[in-house]
């Protein structure tokens, strides 16, 4: 819980210090409160006492109490400010962490336990520097004061208080024995409840199909019984903690009441009002222990989750990306003294993926000139679509060398090696907006349309952290912009379904891109990576569910309009691919073949046995 503390800003940790003082202040003004009682006790049994004497007294008294009582609003509204600040940073520091993070680090975390970190967890430290870190600074501090004041008034009543304490002690070292595992279990519980519920919701349309809601729902209950059964658990072993401190808070004001009644029969007639008043203070400050041990308690209940949920947020903070940035930030490779524009090569490269024995590449070499047509085919698995990984560095290579422009791909800044690159993956990927807002999604590369995530050491206020909440949903688009959008999306045969669309342009997309058909999703995704001019053009599989004709304009309209960029493409169509100045044929990781479609037909027996199952003879002939 401490190292979590290090992203405190010197703002917060100002106002930690000041409420700390509160604090402070709140005890002092608590304790002194006894002695203005045992004053008027005094004052009340003493003959001759004048009832402005008393009034004086119970005057200071309130003034002693509402001291307390500013004390303890300041403290509140310092610790509720710093938590929500503090968590608001945590928040976006996860967020950036995790948009660093390739396939590599996402795969150590699930989808639903990041989500769980970055809200659950989360919201676990808030709730402790809102309540616990407070109690967990005042019940120290009162005990030992209370302990300190009450010594000396009275051996017996000393001891029952110290008996009273152990007892306590003891108690809470068992609860706390049988609940901590517990505590670490939950989150990982509530992760997996998360992760059932994903996936049925992402999976909806299988379910159904398959008839399988009774499955999921069996799924759901049983990861639902277990977080409830958990949860019911700890909540019942922590709820004897309450009834346990009054019933002990009782005792000892019994004890305390039963020795004072004992010592006062006892003792001489001078010596009773002293020590009635010596009961009523003591008493009170037993009192007062007890209080600090039941916050305390309060703290027990807190700093478990919290502790367990900072281990879990500190995970992915000091997660360190296996894909580190270059310094090479030059937009054009020319402006770096290579020369070379828009050209890829892969020199002997080699590719495990992390975690795995087995090398998914060996020995991988090709070249792609500028505005040359490059094509990747194979069977399944045999590695086409980690080629494509290690070009925009999602993965970077276990041996040999990639480049692009020339220029090993470890050397470059991330941002500059990926703006020249327009990806378009396996599985198309629509967010949330407009088709506008998808086609022109990161239309200004490198900016942060005025958006800046600030970490602890830059951390300047709360009216700076309200820009972390910014979103691009509007995008605001010029009108060349707008012409660019709609270029984009004629060159990926998408104008056609947009202009039936509800709105056109500005018609909303779904999460997901659930609202449109898969077709339509590539066409989207295509469009978006022609909308950034790249020097490169990488199509995974990016064809597959357009038809035929579809297919064949779409690579036309990419040959006329995007002729200067470098294309790579992985399909299983020979006919996407056949016209491509250059077709790597992938077996098992390795290459098989390399030329032309003609070429590949007459030298590589893999390659011809794909061409022989797709077409026929006379196209084979042709």
């Amino acid at each position: 819980m401490l190292r979590i503390c290090r992203y405190l800003s010197k703002s917060e940790i100002g106002q930690l210090l000041i409420g700390l003082i509160s604090i402070v202040g709140q005890i002092w003004f608590n304790l002194e409160l006894p002695d203005y009682m045992a004053d008027i006790t005094r004052l009340v049994e003493t003959n001759g006492s004048h009832m402005s004497d008393i009034w004086t007294a119970g005057g200071k008294m309130l003034l002693i109490s509402l001291g307390s009582v500013l004390c303890a609003i300041v403290t509140g509204f310092i610790s509720a400010r710093v938590a929500a600040s503090f968590s608001q940073r945590l928040r976006s520091l996860e967020f950036r962490k995790v948009e660093s993070f390739g396939p590599g680090e996402m795969s150590r975390f699930s989808s639903a336990s990041l989500i769980t970190r970055s809200t659950n967890d989360i919201t676990q430290i808030q709730m402790f520097i809102t309540m616990g870190l407070m109690l967990l600074v005042q019940a120290p501090i009162m005990a030992v004061w209370a302990v300190c004041k009450i010594a000396g008034k009275g051996f017996e009543w000393t001891m029952a208080t110290g008996v009273t304490v152990l007892v306590l002690l003891v108690a809470i070292g068992l609860i706390m024995w049988k609940v901590m595992p517990k505590f670490r279990s939950m989150q990982r519980l509530t992760d997996n409840i998360n992760l059932v519920a994903g996936e049925n919701l992402n999976g909806l349309r299988v379910v159904r199909a398959y008839n399988a809601e009774n499955y999921q729902e069996a799924k759901f209950t049983k990861a639902n019984k277990e977080l409830t059964d958990t949860q019911l658990y700890t909540n019942r072993a922590m709820a004897i903690m309450m009834p346990l401190m009054n019933s002990l808070m009782n005792a000892l004001m019994l004890a305390v009441y039963w020795i004072g009644a004992y010592l006062i029969q006892a003792a001489a007639m001078k010596d009773k009002l002293t020590l009635f008043s010596n009961m009523v203070v003591f008493s009170s400050y037993a009192v007062q222990v007890i209080m600090a041990f039941l916050l305390m308690s309060m703290v027990f209940v807190l700093l478990p989750r919290a502790d367990v949920s900072a281990r879990r947020i500190l995970e992915v903070l000091d997660t360190e990306p296996l894909v580190t940035n270059g310094r090479v930030e030059a937009s054009a490779a020319g402006e770096s003294g290579t020369g070379e524009t828009g050209t890829v090569e892969f020199r002997n490269v080699g590719f495990t993926y992390p975690g795995s024995r087995e090398e998914m590449l060996s020995n991988i070499s090709f070249r792609a000139n500028k505005g040359e047509t490059v094509a990747f085919i194979g069977a399944t698995g045999s590695g086409k679509t980690s080629v494509l990984n290690l070009v925009p560095r999602f993965y970077d290579a276990s041996e040999g060398t990639v480049l692009v422009d020339g220029i090993d791909v470890r050397d470059y800044d991330l941002t500059a090696l990926r703006d020249k690159i327009g990806y378009v993956p396996q599985q198309a990927v629509l967010f949330k907006g407009t088709v506008s807002s998808n086609i022109s999604y990161g239309n200004k590369p490198g900016e942060s349309d005025g958006v800046e995530l600030i970490d602890a050491s830059t951390y300047q206020g709360m009216k700076q952290e309200k820009l972390l909440l910014a979103n691009r949903e509007d995008t605001g688009l010029s009108a060349q912009e707008e012409s660019a959008v709609k270029a984009s999306a004629s060159v990926a045969q998408a104008t056609e379904f947009i202009e039936r669309m509800d709105g056109a342009y500005d018609a909303p997309i779904a999460q997901g891109g659930s609202n449109v058909s898969g077709g339509q999703k590539q066409r989207l995704s295509i469009a978006r990576a022609v909308y950034r001019h790249p020097e490169i053009l990488v199509f995974d599989d990016s064809f597959s569910a357009l038809d035929f004709a579809t297919d064949r304009d779409v690579r036309a309209a990419l040959a006329r309009e995007a002729g200067d960029a470098t294309k790579l493409i992985v399909a299983q169509r020979i006919g996407t691919i056949m016209n491509a100045d250059r077709i790597v044929v992938l077996d098992d990781g390795r290459v098989v073949g390399q030329g032309t479609h003609k070429e590949l037909l007459a030298n590589c027996e893999v390659y011809r046995e794909i061409a022989q199952s797709q077409l026929t003879p006379d196209e084979l002939a042709a």
